[in-house]
């Protein structure tokens, strides 16, 4: 039997999406392109997840560019994972605002070992996307920012859910990083496929570094409380 480090390592390097996407708008697979992400979610998957346990998910929208489009780890920054999870990264130094609120809840939990051993994260849609401006910049997209992007890529995030169901998750809970958009559409998903008995919606670490920064530290004690709530 893998262990769930093995599982996440062969979902991840499997993780393709081939369908023509609107106009101006790009998939990022780190898995695919940047050999650095590859090799530093390996170690880390194997430092915190080597192991059969079973762990509940905590989903985001989809990667973006400074966190999981660099290292190949949701909510993990450069920056947080060689100053808090101690692994090197050799590729390009990033700083990414939602994983200063992520390991500041971490750190709230009870550290990275404790809260890794109890969670998953990932996004609901595991690979990212950017939108080449009129400038030619890419910016970071957003699943649901183009209705006929959420229905090319609907599939997709329904077998990559049932993909990692299959790793090893308690599923009377899910935990949706965004109380909008990204908890309405995963709660219709999941009334549809009845992935989880429950959808919990928290607010999105963005949201709260960027417009609610002095209470961060409030924030991820109500983060921790709710997370506590359902122990496994």
């Amino acid at each position: 039997m893998p262990t769930f480090a093995e599982s996440v390592i062969k979902f991840n390097s499997e993780l393709n999406f081939n369908k023509t996407l609107p106009d101006k708008i790009r998939i990022m697979n780190p898995f695919k392109n940047n050999p650095d992400a590859v090799d530093a979610s390996q170690k880390f998957y194997k430092k915190y997840y080597n192991d059969n346990k079973r762990r509940r998910m905590i989903l985001g929208i989809n990667p973006g560019r400074h966190g999981a489009g660099s290292t190949g780890i949701p909510f993990t920054d450069t920056k947080r994972l060689e100053q808090i999870c101690n692994i090197n990264f050799k590729g390009m130094h990033t700083h990414e605002p939602s994983s200063v609120f992520i390991y500041k809840l971490i750190e709230a939990f009870g550290g990275v070992k404790k809260f890794y051993n109890k969670f998953y994260i990932n996004s609901l849609c595991p690979l990212g996307f950017v939108f080449v401006n009129e400038k030619g910049k890419e910016i970071n997209y957003n699943y649901y920012d183009n209705e006929g992007l959420y229905e090319t890529v609907k599939p997709f995030i329904i077998e990559s859910i049932r993909k990692q169901i299959k790793f090893g998750m308690n599923t009377d809970v899910c935990y949706c990083l965004g109380t909008g958009k990204n908890y309405k559409y995963m709660n219709s998903l999941n009334n549809e496929q009845k992935f989880f008995d429950q959808i919990v919606p928290l607010e999105h670490p963005r949201y709260i570094v960027q417009y609610k920064s002095k209470k961060m530290n409030e924030y991820a004690m109500k983060f921790v409380n709710i997370l506590k709530q359902n122990k496994a």
